[in-house]
């Protein structure tokens, strides 16, 4: 486990439990390893932690040299718009700033978390990262973050350099971390999360758009909209593949529909079909790329009878009538 980070160790670990709950003792089989991944759907589980803990099973099963004992992992269709449910836009995330500064105690609030949620999303950094945001990278304008096998450098705006060191000031704290628990350790995910948490009332926040990752995912599509680099975008995250940095970039289908309406693709250069209907009931088609040209034809005497029905019918049928694609 040298090479992976502590909370997937404790994520396999809590799904290896569960199917050892589900199994009450019976042996392990190919059959029963197909009833508990259907027991979690059955609980509503989201397809993407199914195939989490199948593949802390598959892991443990490979471990064991149990070669017949592999579950197949669900398919799941490429997202095309995230839920906007679970999308923190940036008004959000500075109530969330505003409020974390404005309650707590001592005063003024709690300086901390403020400076915790600032710095995860102005550097794009996980929360299990924030023990890497000490006096000396603070004082340098950089850290280096050493995790999953990998070193990656990950520049501190000016801004943000001088409020860590004026809290690390204040908290008398002359080197290493700047973020510590009352124990003096670095604060853990364990300790951020519910803090965030209780913040979402006072700002005005939908409590599941409140999680560490999410500013994450808010950095990330900043910075894309900002500069338009994946790749670097990529290198930045510390992600090893692009695939995994697109799936930051999904979009809402709210966001997706206002970029459609920025096309302006619905009134210039369309296809206008005028659909005649003869005596034989046969539909004759002709095809206009504008709407004026459409109307002209629509207009024209020997089509006036077609035109008026072309108004009365034209919501709901598909005939005598000028439809858009």
């Amino acid at each position: 486990f040298s090479t992976v980070a502590a909370a997937t160790v404790e994520k396999y670990r809590r799904a290896l439990l569960s199917f050892a709950a589900f199994l009450s003792g019976a042996a392990v089989t190919p059959e029963m390893i197909r009833l508990w991944k259907d027991n979690l759907r059955a609980r509503n589980y989201v397809p993407s932690t199914i195939n989490t803990y199948l593949a802390a099973l598959n892991g443990f099963c490979r471990f064991c040299g149990w070669t017949d004992c592999r579950a197949r992992f669900l398919k799941i269709q490429r997202r095309l718009f995230r839920d906007s449910r679970q999308e923190l836009t940036r008004g959000e995330y500075e109530r969330l700033v505003a409020a974390a500064e404005a309650t707590g105690d001592p005063p003024p609030g709690d300086t901390r978390l403020a400076l915790v949620l600032q710095t995860i999303c102005s550097t794009g950094i996980r929360v299990s990262e924030v023990q890497y945001i000490t006096v000396e990278a603070a004082k340098n304008g950089k850290t280096e973050i050493a995790l999953k096998g990998k070193i990656r450098t990950i520049l501190l705006p000016a801004k943000l350099c001088r409020k860590l060191l004026k809290f690390a000031a204040r908290q008398k704290t002359a080197s290493g971390a700047i973020f510590r628990a009352k124990s003096g350790k670095s604060m853990s995910r364990y300790q951020i999360w519910p803090k965030m948490k209780k913040l979402c009332t006072r700002a005005g926040v939908d409590a599941g758009k409140v999680f560490p990752h999410n500013l994450r995912h808010l950095f990330a599509t900043a910075f894309y909209r900002a500069y338009k680099e994946i790749v670097k975008l990529a290198d930045v995250l510390g992600h090893s593949s692009i695939e995994t940095t697109r799936i930051y970039l999904v979009t809402s289908m709210a966001e997706h529909r206002r970029q459609l309406e920025q096309l302006k693709l619905d009134h210039k250069n369309g296809i206008y079909i005028l659909l005649r209907k003869n005596a034989k009931a046969n539909t004759v088609t002709t095809i206009f790329t504008t709407k004026a040209d459409a109307e002209i034809e629509l207009s024209a005497p020997e089509n006036a009878q077609m035109g008026a029905a072309a108004q009365a019918y034209s919501a709901f049928s598909p005939v005598n009538s000028i439809i858009y694609i």
